[in-house]
């Protein structure tokens, strides 16, 4: 068994330094799952803060829930970045 844990560790996929042009479905999907657990998590601190008696806990759940508001814009930014014209690149190879 232990032999099986050392050969998985050793197919680990290299690290892109550059992001490719295009996403594949399986990493649209991720992100899209991503997004939501990002809003999700934003509107559940949104809430649990509302709902804390204690100011400085409920100031902490503010700025967790603000946290997760940069990162779902952070994550909106990249996907609209150039996506117009990536997309018509696509098209073009299509035809």
């Amino acid at each position: 068994m232990q032999q099986n844990q050392t050969q998985g560790q050793g197919q680990q996929q290299p690290i892109l330094s550059v992001p490719p042009q295009v996403i594949t479905i399986k990493d649209h999907l991720y992100l899209k799952d991503q997004l939501s657990w990002e809003l999700i998590t934003m509107k559940k601190c949104s809430h649990f803060a509302a709902e804390c008696s204690d100011p400085e806990i409920a100031q902490a759940i503010q700025q967790a829930g603000q946290m997760h508001e940069r990162h779902y814009e952070l994550l909106l930014k990249h996907l609209h970045n150039n996506n117009t014209m990536e997309m018509q690149r696509v098209q073009q190879f299509q035809q």
